[in-house]
């Protein structure tokens, strides 16, 4: 069973680690010189049939293989991105929790999901339209409505978990910024 998790483990990072220099430019530019050096030895095989093999070959193999590895990367990728949704859905208390497993409905039951939030659109359209700025000050003000709602969620929790009704003491303290320090000059 160890042997068997290790090898899952080896394959998974080697995926990962493939598949990023597949995509970096310098796997580009190799496939690219290889291309231009096949193409200009041409002449010096006649454009024979095995000339024209050897790149088919190669290039048929290469991508068989690499369509695995690509495979296993946007797997786990795909399976990251929706465990992160999933918490997103799932921690806050306005979102129905029936979309924590949505990828496990059948396509006429999303699509039935998908009416309801085109109508939610549209009502929001008309209550105000999403060409409609934001400013900072909003953005703010946004963070401390949140920041003032996880420090409630946390004192409540708190106190669920230690049993006592007394509110915990919370102590935020401020950085102190060295005063001799002369202010950089651009």
């Amino acid at each position: 069973m160890k042997q068997k998790k290790s090898g899952k483990q080896f394959f998974e990072r080697f995926a990962s680690k493939a598949s990023k220099a597949v995509g970096s430019p310098y796997a580009f530019i190799s496939a690219l010189t290889i291309v231009i050096l096949w193409a200009v030895s041409g002449p010096f095989f006649d454009f024979s049939e095995t000339w024209q093999l050897v790149i088919n070959t190669g290039t048929t193999i290469i991508t068989f293989l690499m369509v695995f590895l690509i495979q296993k990367s946007q797997n786990k990728d795909s399976l990251a991105i929706q465990l992160k949704l999933n918490e997103l859905v799932a921690s806050n208390s306005d979102s129905s929790n029936r979309l924590v497993d949505i990828e496990s409905m059948t396509e006429e039951e999303m699509l039935i999901v998908q009416k309801y939030y085109q109508k939610l659109s549209e009502l929001s359209d008309k209550h105000e339209p999403i060409k409609t700025s934001h400013s900072i000050e909003e953005a703010h003000q946004d963070h401390k409505e949140k920041y003032v709602s996880s420090s409630k969620k946390t004192a409540e929790q708190t106190k669920k978990i230690s049993g006592d009704h007394a509110t915990p003491k919370t102590t935020i303290t401020k950085r102190k910024t060295p005063t001799n320090k002369k202010p950089r000059e651009k």
